[in-house]
């Protein structure tokens, strides 16, 4: 699961084999790929995740935290910046670390895939080491807390990723789709959960109930938009989104890209 649009509410799984589900925002060209779009007001425009024909893929999501600074940069950029930037992933998320300091919290994921030299995915989060790190092959959980932090949600939303992949081995893509788009729609509430309490505090207590949830929805915050990444041997990429049509959760379209990786 991933987040674009998703304001402060992300969860995410990347998968050994190329996927990536994820909650996010319209997307929209920029350059040569797709990215999310926040639609936000007075954040419009900003990127939270996106994939370019040159294989760069990052997504972001933001640290749950108390407390705000209004002031602070967006963190939008950050994603955008990636994406068409020359910098491999790894020197780019080096040079973001050194200004971390200077956002509210965030975790963000940083890839260049390429099916002649192999993938190098890597992570940073301002609240958690100092310096980003190389992942190694796996699947890994990503919320609104640092990378593999085992909120009950986030193990739940595991859980079902890995077992919709399994099931799906042998099926068409468009079923595993189908499935990854079920688990990034979960209602069922993971209580109690001490570990969201403690790091949100006061400002998570009157949505905890849903909060609690891989999928979000409360009256003015939360799940909006849904994005499955699959990126195959031969690299060839189908991003697949979910939108929420005018605010009305009664209503959604699905819309498909699919596009070949240069690199």
């Amino acid at each position: 699961m991933f987040s674009c649009g998703f304001k402060d509410l992300a969860d995410s799984v990347l998968g050994p084999h190329g996927l990536c589900s994820i909650d996010c925002g319209r997307a929209c060209a920029l350059g040569s790929g797709l990215a999310g779009l926040d639609m936000e007001e007075g954040k419009e425009g900003g990127t939270w995740l996106g994939i370019s024909t040159r294989g760069k893929l990052a997504a972001i999501t933001n640290y749950l935290q108390p407390k705000l600074d209004l002031e602070a940069p967006g963190r939008g950029k950050l994603v955008a910046h990636f994406l068409t930037t020359d910098m491999d992933s790894l020197s780019y998320l080096k040079k973001v670390s050194a200004e971390g300091h200077l956002y509210n919290g965030f975790n963000l994921i940083a890839a260049d895939l390429s099916t002649e030299k192999g993938d190098v995915i890597c992570y940073y989060g301002n609240r958690g080491e100092p310096e980003p790190v190389v992942l190694e092959p796996g699947t890994y959980g990503l919320s609104n807390a640092l990378l593999e932090t085992p909120w009950k949600k986030l193990c739940f939303g595991k859980q079902l990723f890995l077992e919709a992949v399994e099931r799906c081995q042998a099926l068409p893509k468009e079923v595993l789709i189908t499935q990854l788009l079920d688990v990034l729609n979960n209602e069922e509430a993971q209580l109690p959960d001490p570990a969201i309490e403690d790091q949100g505090r006061e400002s998570v207590q009157p949505i905890l109930s849903k909060y609690a949830a891989v999928c979000v929805r409360c009256p003015d915050y939360g799940t909006r938009t849904n994005t499955v990444i699959l990126v195959d041997a031969d690299g060839h990429v189908t991003f697949t989104e979910r939108s929420m049509l005018d605010k009305d959760p009664s209503r959604w379209e699905t819309s498909t890209h699919e596009f070949r990786l240069q690199s």
